[in-house]
């Protein structure tokens, strides 16, 4: 049986993966779980031990198909869990995150299959990430491009934004960036503010938080947005 620890690193590893591709460096897992290098380094051990990750000395890491599925289920409570707090219990999409990473790790199967069918098996939670299908087949490539890689003029709907910080999440909140909302890009400042157009209206982010919105051209904007548009409606509640 894997320690909540050992699944939080697969999960880390998989995000890591998904989002620069393989092998891992033992220091980008590191800052992603906020631990040093030697205990990375020792927990990366255990779980090759396990078959659960390849290593390849001085390059990194890659996880094996079974270290894939643990992650994967892990990936499906947390967002399923984070859905059903948002639409179900009235949580904010600020506060949704710091809760399922608790419980995570300890419902059920049973339990997940309730809440996904209490939800209508969601396909993205309240940020907008993909929630892996019960299945647990790998996620699809990622589409989106960050908001600061497009030009003053560019016209881009929302589509995820980063999860893990309550403080940058309340600071989009309050400036009407949620996933669906359709953005036009009018200024961006060498290593200073992006400026976008909301409706009638302005608003300037910092730099380093337009990075972690990924967005898609309007005209490449697929399918009806029905999951995301009924949980923007209540989790911000």
């Amino acid at each position: 049986m894997l320690s909540d620890v050992m699944e939080d690193y697969l999960k880390a590893i998989y995000r890591l993966q998904s989002e620069g591709g393989t092998p891992v460096a033992t220091s980008a897992i590191a800052d992603e779980v906020g631990k040093t290098a030697p205990t990375v380094t020792s927990m990366v051990e255990k779980l090759a031990e396990r078959d659960l990750l390849e290593r390849e000395k001085y390059k990194g890491v890659e996880l094996t198909p079974e270290g894939e599925t643990v992650a994967l289920e892990v990936i499906r409570h947390h967002r399923l869990l984070e859905a059903y707090l948002a639409e179900h219990l009235d949580y904010s999409w600020t506060d949704v995150h710091a809760e399922a990473d608790a419980l995570e790790h300890h419902i059920s199967e049973e339990f997940e299959r309730r809440v996904a069918e209490a939800l209508g098996d969601p396909e993205v939670d309240p940020h907008g990430d993909p929630i892996p299908g019960a299945d647990l087949h790998p996620l699809d490539g990622d589409e989106t491009t960050p908001l600061t890689d497009h030009d003053p003029g560019a016209r881009v709907v929302v589509e995820r934004v980063r999860d893990r910080d309550e403080a940058e999440l309340a600071y989009l909140d309050d400036a009407g960036v949620r996933p669906g909302t359709e953005l036009e890009v009018v200024d961006v400042a060498p290593f200073g503010m992006v400026t976008v157009r909301i409706g009638d209206g302005e608003q300037s982010l910092p730099e380093g938080v337009a990075r972690t919105i990924r967005v898609r051209p309007v005209d490449a904007d697929a399918g009806d947005g029905s999951d995301r548009d009924e949980l923007e409606g209540v989790s911000g509640a």
